[in-house]
């Protein structure tokens, strides 16, 4: 199986990323050995699709860092549902450029 995955960074932008073991990868980002996430740790995942060809996985990636893809993940409701489980720091900025 191949994944997308979803992680909520301290800065409470998304980072969207594909691998084959979750478990591992999501580790990597929190022990800082992922150069992208290191300086927004804590990170939290926020969700993971499941693919069964690597190539689907990362049709889907590349897709959801494009516009229509941001638009599509609706950045401002995953924020407020993670404000309203208290796992999100008042007064963070929403707003997407």
């Amino acid at each position: 199986m191949y994944y997308v995955y979803f992680l909520l960074l301290s800065n409470t932008d998304i980072y969207k990323g594909s691998c084959a073991n979750i478990d591992v990868r999501v580790k990597e980002h929190e022990l800082g050995k992922v150069e992208s996430t290191r300086n927004f740790r804590p990170v939290k995942l926020l969700g993971y699709e499941a693919y069964l060809l690597k190539s689907d996985a990362l049709r889907r990636e590349m897709f959801l860092k494009t516009t229509e893809g941001r638009r599509l993940l609706n950045y401002r409701d995953i924020i407020n549902q993670e404000r309203k489980r208290g796992r999100v720091v008042e007064g963070a900025a929403l707003e997407k450029p």
